[in-house]
């Protein structure tokens, strides 16, 4: 949380995260921690802007000439159409997460993919040429796409439960890698488990406070050796991570996504690599805290 002794002054520059609704961000807690342990001339508050408003939003925060700001629903996509420029990987995703205002000049990122990534390369997870599934085909599936296939993984398996809505996605990601959609309850994705290296929940199934929810797995179909990853971070365990370990896999919670997507914008707008360790940190307080 931001300290009583940080002063706000007339040389320190405005960050912030636009949504709607907007209260529940867990990025003001984030990055307003990363801010203070650096040392900057920056504050981060909440924006709430209605999607009628997006126009108008964006071009106010150009003319308090704002530093930057992230995007999160339901404006992720809609912006794009605000912006002067759009960066390759945002573009393939087809949502922005961070703006970068350089004088003037607002371009658009997505750092999702690079913190969806981050604890996989932390844990030392070599996934070229390995074989990923997916469990949802939404819009956070997107990012995980993208950062799995930047990785060189050989093949992704979305598993889903409306195969002709997620035969879309696939379709738009189809020119950059082996991607196929199959019903999660088939019995040719229980095969696919078989040989899946990396099993990703990216659907809201299990999320405070219907913890109870999963999407399917049979855990007795699922490669031995594979790493099981749920983007979900409350709670920090799962129904599903607390199945797979309890079958032997290796979990890793979206904690760290959360963390580090808010730590690579951060570094985009300051030039400074924050501490990541805080981020986490931080995030787990306010999470504790919320829950009481």
């Amino acid at each position: 949380m931001v300290e009583a002794e940080r002063m706000i002054k007339g040389t320190t520059k405005n960050l912030g995260v636009m949504g709607w609704p907007i209260a529940h961000s867990l990025s003001p807690v984030l990055q307003n921690a990363a801010i203070e342990k650096a040392g900057l001339d920056y504050v981060y508050i909440s924006l709430p802007v209605p999607p009628d408003k997006l126009k108008e939003a964006v071009a106010g925060l150009k003319a308090m000439n704002f530093a930057g700001w992230n995007v999160t629903i339901p404006h992720k996509q809609a912006i794009m159409a605000e912006l002067d420029e759009v960066d390759e990987a945002a573009r393939i995703i087809g949502a922005v997460n961070t703006v970068v205002n350089r004088e003037g000049h607002l371009t658009g990122y997505n750092t999702d993919y690079i913190g969806f990534m981050q604890p996989l390369e932390q844990a030392g997870a070599d996934l070229k040429g390995k074989e990923a599934a997916l469990l949802g085909a939404g819009g956070a599936a997107r990012a995980v796409i993208w950062g799995l296939l930047r990785a060189g993984v050989k093949s992704i398996t979305l598993g889903v439960r409306n195969p002709q809505k997620a035969s879309l996605l696939a379709e738009e990601f189809s020119q950059y890698g082996d991607i196929r959609v199959l019903h999660w309850e088939d019995e040719a994705f229980d095969e696919q488990l078989g040989r899946t290296d990396l099993l990703v929940n990216t659907t809201p199934l299990g999320m405070y406070p219907h913890v109870e929810g999963m999407p399917p797995v049979d855990w007795a179909k699922l490669k031995t050796t594979a790493l099981v990853y749920d983007i979900i971070y409350t709670p920090a365990r799962t129904r599903f991570l607390r199945e797979a370990e309890e079958h032997g896999h290796k979990a890793v919670n979206g904690e760290s996504m959360l963390a580090g997507q808010g730590a690579a914008a951060f570094a985009l707008w300051t030039g400074v690599t924050p501490n990541l360790e805080l981020m986490k940190k931080a995030l787990r307080a306010e999470l504790a805290a919320r829950q009481k």
